[in-house]
């Protein structure tokens, strides 16, 4: 695996580019002269997260013949305040889910994403507690 970044502007401003050729932009926030032009580095770890364990329940949910007509994800982080480098400390994910779906396959699906096959999950696992919730809507 490998990716690209290139300075855009005199500031924080970078694109970043992956083996799959997609540019995401990143930048540092206004109270540090970033211009809002991009994600921040920790967001991007958050989005990560979320997407790896969407791939995984995704995948899950396929083999276990479920159709998911409606995915969303909200993560939030606390971070430990007053320290270089402010790692998370506690991430909270919360998925809903639509769709004529099981509620018990939903659950063991994200259980095994989030305990056993989520790369990011096993990274941030390190440094915070993760838990997780979610929720079937019509």
């Amino acid at each position: 695996m490998e990716v690209n970044l290139t300075r855009v502007d005199q500031d924080f401003h970078f694109e970043a580019t992956g083996s799959s050729g997609v540019v995401l932009n990143i930048d540092g926030s206004p109270e540090i002269g970033g211009h809002n032009a991009g994600a921040r580095p920790m967001e991007m770890l958050l989005m990560g997260l979320g997407g790896c364990s969407a791939i995984d329940i995704i995948q899950i949910l396929k083999k276990k013949r479920q159709q998911i007509d409606s995915f969303n994800i909200n993560v939030k982080a606390e971070r430990v305040p007053g320290e270089v480098p402010s790692l998370f400390k506690a991430i909270h994910i919360h998925f809903i889910l639509g769709g004529p779906l099981e509620e018990q396959k939903v659950q063991q699906a994200i259980q095994l994403s989030m305990e056993k096959y989520c790369s990011v999950a096993m990274i941030l696992y390190k440094t915070a507690t993760i838990d997780y919730t979610f929720e079937l809507v019509g």
